[in-house]
């Protein structure tokens, strides 16, 4: 029933509002009537109507006419007419006298006549509805001129009813109106008192209030138990308007501090839907009923300003740190709950009246923060991993993650429904890796922004975990596509944006491409089909089978289902596959592999027939004869397992080199060693290699010979020889027949960490149990507590126990400090500090 009360009067305000600010939602007119006998004889019981009566020929009434006619529809929501009377010259009677004509307008029940108004009085629009309406509620709106008669109003209300009391300068003002309103809505529930004697305002101040414009204070008289009790007294802040009042009122109306059990994220209160912030007080068992108390005293604080609630940490699992206390929901939408630690209630309303609060505390806090963990690590201001290294220095960094959707356990499912191609992040907000990553999923968002059948998603397993265990995802981060009716891809590659975007774009389509005319295999080999990947450019792979080759058809679509979104795969089986395979020089089972767009085509033989050797030479094959290494296709390279001939440039090699080395690449079949270069203007981590294996970095081009598998020696190819295949090849079998003596050698040490190991265990090691008191430790038994319900501090042995008087008035005083949950939290979390900010 209060529901549905509500629902009524917002819906009544909307109204009212709509008659008194839009005057094209209503329309009611002014009605008019020939002469006073038909206004008299027409009128009903119960009917209330305003009118006024005029001479037929009036010079000098427009303006009067127009205010009222403008008052029409406003008064026509509270059930009041507006009616023209016309005079005849010869009557004279009490209404249409010489005295009465455009001079005084009559307010009419029925045919009783409640109250005559002066037109002087009516000046406009705001006048006519306010007096209107003051005289129709004059039993219901108590007017008052001393602080006598309001206090003995409120001696009245104590237990049983609210009161609205209103100050307006003067009656017929847009004020008055918005309080006469108001009162004709919220009548039956508050009791409105209005009064226009400044004396009385300022009595009722405990400041000097400014008597030049209009005050509302609502009065909590219906809580008060004693007679002897005052009524708290919350004013309203914003202009005295329809809206403000109603506004008003209803957060009057909402309960003191709301208790919650639920993610805070989920919660909706009236404060919010009124663009009010929302204030946790973050408690837990032991400590409730001083945090309730501590809660009761700061929504009295904030009445009007923002709303409170209780979270109880026991019920509600937090990804937050331990100490933390006090939490800030703010109306806007998008906007993260802010945890903060304060010290005491008066920060907490500081926190509400100034926002700029907020961001000062978490400044604090985090340099506090930043303080401990330099202090903690000897002032050694370097992470022992380099990744780690990287999110710390750019953790102030804000990530653009608009673009991707954050799915929960609620909407995953659904949302996976939704898309064609669903692109999933698994991550944990902790973890380093999974921060670097993040930053390069950003950037693919922004790149495949606006691509047909993609979405691009994000789940927080940290926040998720059922979720993450669900989907079998057992290290972070993982990254896979879902797609409807098949089982998901996993990404296994670098994390780079540019891996990542092109392991999205190649799972659009189906790996292998089953192709049906030779006009497709055609253009798949040129890089023009599909359309989807017509821009990107990717080596194209295509098998070619016969009816034959069942087998290899199968264990080629099998590794194909194993390399989705890393290859590029075609598969044609028409029976004209002989022909296209012929045209390469091989015969089917084939592959047919096309770099560079397609300018040049090899065949490729096809002899394996098991599914993880066609993955492993699929890969092979897919390698640069050769290539120029970087940091993403580096581990690519090191997977074979086989010595590196790379030569070193400070920009792009020059043609002459690139064939020479070239050459040698092709020389041998199944080359023993990988042959490859570095441009270390597009590497400069090539640098660092070559300082490490050297103490000064050499003159470029410089060509080595590293070993990393085997001993990691490093030999240098003599400088004074050009870069020639004739050349490089004696080198290189002087070298195998070791005749050569090598220009360095890796180190074999052991990598340690620059900073000292820590030891988590220990950490991790649960606090103390405290000790209850025991019997005999009488001094200790009844500390003093504060408002918040703690002790009062500092060392109770060292302390006097104070008398029962003392500590009884104490315990019934207002709540000043967070003491119930902090400092038992804060005490909690030092042994395994470290160990979470980790």
């Amino acid at each position: 029933m209060p529901a549905q009360k509500d629902r009524w009067v917002s819906s009544l305000v909307f109204l009212l509002f709509c008659a008194s600010s839009i005057p094209q939602c209503g329309s009611a007119s002014l009605q008019q009537e020939q002469s006073p006998q038909h206004y008299f004889s027409g009128l009903e019981a119960g009917k209330t109507s305003l009118a006024f009566f005029s001479p037929s020929v009036s010079p000098g009434a427009q303006p009067f006419l127009e205010h009222i006619e403008s008052s029409a529809e406003a008064l026509q929501d509270y059930g009041v007419s507006v009616v023209k009377v016309n005079c005849p010259k010869e009557d004279v009677s009490r209404y249409c006298g010489k005295e009465n004509a455009l001079r005084k307008a009559f307010l009419f029940r029925g045919n009783r006549l409640i109250r005559e108004f002066p037109t002087d009085a009516l000046f406009d629009v705001n006048s006519i509805v306010a007096n209107v309406l003051f005289a129709l509620l004059f039993n219901e709106v108590k007017y008052v001129e001393t602080l006598a008669d309001l206090e003995n109003i409120e001696n009245v209300l104590k237990g049983k009813s609210n009161m609205v009391f209103a100050y307006v300068p003067a009656t017929g003002t847009a004020e008055h109106r918005a309080v006469m309103e108001a009162a004709f809505v919220y009548g039956t529930i508050h009791q409105f008192v209005l009064t226009t004697e400044a004396a009385l305002l300022k009595a009722t101040s405990h400041d000097d209030p400014d008597v030049s414009s209009a005050w509302l204070l609502f009065c909590h008289c219906q809580q008060v138990t004693e007679p002897a009790q005052a009524c708290r007294r919350t004013a309203l802040a914003q202009p005295l308007t329809l809206l403000n009042i109603h506004r008003h009122l209803k957060l009057m109306g909402a309960p003191l501090v709301t208790e919650v059990a639920e993610d805070p994220e989920k919660i909706s209160t009236v404060h919010l839907q009124l663009g009010l912030p929302l204030v946790f007080i973050l408690s837990q068992k032991e400590t409730y009923e001083a945090d309730r108390r501590t809660a009761e005293f700061v929504a009295w604080q904030l009445m009007g300003k923002a709303g409170v609630a209780l979270l109880s940490r026991d019920l509600v699992e937090l990804n937050v740190l331990q100490r933390s206390n006090v939490a800030l929901k703010t109306p806007d939408e998008g906007m993260p709950i802010q945890y903060l630690v304060l010290e005491d209630t008066d920060e907490v309303i500081t926190l509400v009246e100034d926002k700029n609060k907020v961001k000062q505390i978490q400044e604090d806090e985090q340099e506090e923060e930043e303080d401990e963990v330099e202090k903690e690590n000897n002032n050694q201001d370097i992470q022992d991993d380099q990744v780690v290294e990287a999110v710390s220095r750019d953790k102030k960094r804000e990530l653009p993650l608009e673009q991707i959707l954050v799915l929960t356990e609620e909407n995953f499912h659904s949302s996976l429904s939704e898309a064609a191609r669903t692109v999933v992040l698994f991550y944990a907000s902790w973890e380093a890796v999974s921060l670097a990553v993040l930053r390069s999923y950003s950037e693919v968002a922004a790149h495949l922004q606006g691509a047909p059948g993609v979405l691009l998603s994000r789940v927080n397993c940290w926040d998720w975990p059922g979720l993450c265990s669900q989907e079998n995802v057992t290290q972070f981060p993982t990254l896979r596509i879902y797609q409807q009716g098949q089982q998901p891809v996993t990404y296994g590659g670098m994390w780079g944006a540019e891996e990542l975007s092109s392991f999205i774009l190649l799972s659009q389509v189906s790996c292998p491409l089953k192709l049906a005319t030779m006009d497709e295999a055609e253009g798949y080999l040129r890089g023009e089909f599909p359309s989807e990947l017509s821009s990107h450019h990717h080596t194209s792979l295509l098998g070619v089978f016969s009816s034959a080759t069942s087998k290899a058809r199968e264990a080629f679509e099998e590794a194909g289902n194993i390399l989705s979104g890393h290859v590029r795969m075609g598969m044609y089986f028409e029976d004209d596959a002989l022909a296209l395979s012929q045209k390469y020089s091989v015969s089917p089972p084939a592959l047919l592999l096309a770099r560079s767009g397609g300018r040049s085509v090899e065949g490729i033989a096809l002899s394996e027939h098991s599914v993880q050797d066609m993955v492993q030479m699929i890969r092979y094959e897919l390698l640069d004869i050769f290539p120029e290494i970087t940091v993403p296709n580096l581990p690519q390279y090191l997977q074979l397992g086989k010595p590196f001939l790379i030569l070193f440039s400070a920009g792009d090699i020059s043609q002459v080199e690139s064939k020479e080395m070239l050459k040698l690449a092709k020389g041998r079949p199944q080359q023993t060693f990988v042959v490859c270069w570095l441009n270390l203007k597009k590497t400069p981590v090539g640098y660092g290699i070559l300082r490490t294996y050297f103490s000064t970095t050499p003159p470029l081009p410089l060509l080595l010979w590293v070993n990393l598998h085997a001993g990691g020696q490093v030999f240098k190819f003599p400088s004074e020889q050009s870069i020639t295949e004739m050349n490089i090849l004696p080198w290189l079998e002087k070298l195998q027949a070791g005749l050569e003596i090598p220009s360095s050698a890796l180190s074999e040490e052991d990598w340690k960490p620059p900073l000292p190991a820590y030891d988590f265990l220990q950490m991790m090691e649960p606090p103390a149990p405290e000790l209850s008191p025991r019997p005999g430790d009488t001094g200790a038994q009844h500390p003093p507590k504060s408002p918040a319900g703690d002790t009062a501090g500092g060392d109770s042995g060292a302390r006097e126990e104070p008398s029962q008087a003392g500590t009884a008035q104490e315990v019934g005083a207002p709540g000043r400090g967070l003491r119930g949950t902090a400092p038992r939290l804060a005490a909690r979390d030092k042994q395994g500090k470290r160990h979470s900010e980790l």
